[in-house]
């Protein structure tokens, strides 16, 4: 059984920071690339970005510069560093293989950029 566990998530100002964690059990994390993805009101879920198990990285274009995924393999965690947050990154925040599958989609965190 595998389970994803999202935290980190909150109201921050514009121009702030928040790093989300993602809490994997399970066998799959070591092998498998992961992804942040989000879904904002009213609009579809997205890649935000995904990272290999060697550590390779990409993200979308939309975030390229301000965030940044990390993952450590021993802890089995995944991270998404966020800066300079803007109100389009409002959403919830969630992490899942990458490509994603669906029994794998947990919770989520909600991110709220906002003053």
């Amino acid at each position: 059984q595998v389970q994803l566990v999202e935290s980190g998530g909150g109201l921050v100002q514009p121009g702030g920071s928040l790093r989300l964690s993602c809490a994997a059990s399970g066998s799959i994390f070591r092998i498998y690339p992961m992804g942040w993805y989000r879904q904002a009101p009213g609009k579809q879920r997205e890649l935000v970005a995904f990272i290999t198990s060697g550590g390779d990285t990409n993200h979308a274009d939309s975030v390229k510069g301000r965030f940044t995924i990390s993952r450590d393999n021993a802890k089995n965690t995944v991270y998404l560093q966020m800066n300079r947050l803007k109100p389009e990154d409002t959403a919830v925040y969630y992490c899942n293989t990458y490509p994603s599958q669906f029994d794998y989609w947990g919770q989520g965190t909600p991110v709220t950029v906002s003053s």
